[in-house]
């Protein structure tokens, strides 16, 4: 995804806020790397649009705190696969 990195920064803000999305499955979605979503979101968004920062800041720490519980639900899922 090239172009300009501020437009960028917001239409990715935009999209983590519209579909509850994670940085890596924004990257997944853009084609680009998970450093660059959470520079653009982290940092250029913070100075370029501070109010869609602060609601792509709840997003991304609500995802985060149910990371740990998708991971095990990942797991239950690979080994009832193996099982089967």
């Amino acid at each position: 995804m090239k172009g300009n990195v501020e437009d960028r920064s917001v239409l990715l803000g935009q999209y983590i806020v519209e579909h509850k999305s994670t940085v890596r499955a924004v990257a997944k979605e853009f084609g680009i790397s998970k450093s660059t979503v959470h520079k653009d979101v982290a940092e250029r968004l913070r100075k370029l649009n501070p109010q869609l920062y602060l609601q792509v800041k709840d997003v991304l720490e609500f995802n985060k705190s149910e990371r740990h519980i998708r991971g095990g639900l990942a797991t239950k899922r690979k080994y009832q696969k193996q099982e089967a």
